[in-house]
């Protein structure tokens, strides 16, 4: 073999080793930097990039927004001497749900009777003058009507937990604006209901206006036994379903607390008494 051929062989050989030292070096990078990238991606999104966690605020079919409580752990109850059936406080865990961002107004809820679905069988003197005030609190109905009315929306009542939970958070805060009681946050006086979505400090950390006063909301659960609970628990009736937030008529500073608990028959139409809707995220 001459000395040219010689000299061309080894300089193929040494070009091929440094590509494949190249080639190995590259897979490396790849092999080395890949899950760096991969940890910076969030694990709510698909392959393609899009986020799969529920959105903040929905519209929902029949046009109510609607706001995201995030799933997760939260403090339900309070060790406050005034708190009786609402003691201990205790750690409870709930999935992603919506709550409605507003009580029902008079507007929505005649647009379900207009439908032919709900009921305007009202405790109300003149249903024409009542449903003037179409933004105010709907109120005077019982609790199967305030139920009818959300699962004609594909909604619920919500549970006592949930409603609990929209309306203090994950701090353990005494009222939606926080933790001290401040009647400038909400209507503290006895002077009948007002227009939903006013007191704009008066929100609850997720968004929702009226947690606290202008009427008391119906939920889904009956008044049960807190686990740890020590108190009398003679007037617990399964007829009678959990009612949260206080009112006009019931503006007391420990009444209108994120904790404290009221029930009535399921049949009560009182003037005070109103309600939410909550639905599950997808």
């Amino acid at each position: 073999m001459s000395e040219t051929k010689r000299s061309l062989r080894l300089s193929i050989f040494i070009l091929a080793g440094i590509l494949l030292a190249g080639v190995i070096f590259v897979v490396a990078l790849v092999t080395i930097f890949m899950p760096v990238r991969t940890k910076n991606v969030p694990s709510a999104q698909t392959a393609t990039g899009i986020s799969t966690l529920p959105a903040a605020e929905i519209i929902d079919a029949k046009g109510a927004p609607m706001r995201l409580v995030p799933a997760g752990d939260f403090i339900m109850g309070s060790d406050d001497e005034m708190a009786r059936d609402a003691q201990p406080a205790h750690r409870v865990s709930l999935p992603d749900f919506y709550m409605d961002v507003y009580e029902v107004t008079r507007a929505r809820y005649m647009e379900c009777v207009d439908a032919g679905v709900c009921s305007d069988h009202l405790n109300v003197p003149d249903l024409e003058s009542y449903f003037k005030e179409s933004n105010f609190p709907m109120s005077s109905l019982d609790w199967e009507q305030a139920k009818t009315f959300c699962e004609w929306r594909g909604a619920r009542l919500p549970s006592e937990a949930e409603w609990e939970k929209a309306a203090r958070g994950t701090d353990g805060r005494t009222y939606p604006w926080g933790q001290e009681y401040d009647p400038a946050y909400f209507q503290a006086d006895a002077g009948g209901s007002h227009e939903v979505g006013i007191y704009e400090k008066g929100k609850s950390p997720y968004g929702m206006y009226d947690m606290a006063g202008n009427g008391w909301e119906w939920t889904a659960d009956p008044l049960t036994v807190y686990p740890g609970n020590q108190g009398d628990h003679s007037y617990y009736r399964e007829t009678d379903r959990v009612l949260r937030g206080g009112s006009w008529d019931h503006p007391d500073r420990t009444v209108v607390s994120t904790w404290y608990r009221f029930a009535s028959n399921i049949a009560d139409n009182s003037g005070y008494v109103g309600f939410r809707c909550a639905k599950d995220a997808p």
